[in-house]
């Protein structure tokens, strides 16, 4: 139960993680991240906030990740679900300050991507699921043969343009974003060592199945303590 426990407060910490660097990037003032371009867009010709255009963004994404036998994890439905959630609870709460000159902007967007790495870092090395635009970016990588750095920068120009094209924030920000979180990403997986191209994610049913050979073998010790 211990170990169950322990990969649960990552998980929950790589999505506040993230949500937290989404929102620094969001409050840089410099114009937001490529896919929050793409939220924003949505949230503003639609009744969804940020985070629930995020929520159903991913949704959408994964049925696409799906077309390529990636396994969908619980670790990949709850990022769907709490990123947008914890995004909107920083937002609401006014944790991160709001960016009045560029100087602190940039700062800002570099500690945002710095967060957003770090926490895809912490949930993704669980290996319950990717989260819906980081299993895109796993199964390209693994398609292609092509550096994270590489496969992530595309995928951020592609949701910048669809997000421009709906009327998100763009600014100088954005460009810093889309070019330079799939690096670092890079500085962060080869800082603790991670190569995505090896992780072998568990399905809902391999972490159910794995579940409940934990609750047994707790209730095992259990007895024998008991007995003893």
């Amino acid at each position: 139960m211990k170990k169950i426990f322990e990969l649960l407060l990552r998980l929950f910490s790589g999505f506040f993680t993230c949500a937290l660097g989404i929102v620094f990037m969001l409050n840089s003032n410099l114009g937001a991240g490529p896919w929050d371009v793409f939220h924003q867009g949505l949230s503003n010709n639609t009744f969804l906030t940020i985070g629930q255009a995020s929520i159903i963004v991913g949704f959408i994404v994964i049925g696409t990740t799906t077309l390529f036998k990636l396994k969908i994890g619980v670790g990949t439905v709850l990022n769907m679900i709490f990123i947008g959630l914890f995004t909107d609870l920083v937002l609401f709460t006014k944790l991160v300050p709001i960016s009045d000159n560029i100087l602190s902007g940039l700062i800002m967007i570099i500690i945002g991507m710095l967060l957003m790495s770090l926490g895809t870092y912490l949930y993704i090395s669980c290996e319950l699921g990717c989260g819906p635009r980081d299993g895109l970016m796993v199964v390209l990588t693994k398609i292609t043969k092509k550096p994270v750095s590489t496969i992530r920068g595309i995928i951020e120009i592609g949701a910048l343009i669809a997000g421009y094209l709906l009327g998100g924030h763009v600014g100088i920000g954005t460009f810093i974003i889309a070019l330079g979180l799939g690096y670092c990403m890079k500085f962060i997986f080869k800082k603790f060592n991670l190569d995505v191209s090896l992780l072998s994610h568990r399905s809902i049913k391999d972490t159910y199945n794995l579940t409940k050979v934990f609750i047994r073998n707790a209730r095992s010790k259990s007895i024998e303590n008991i007995e003893t």
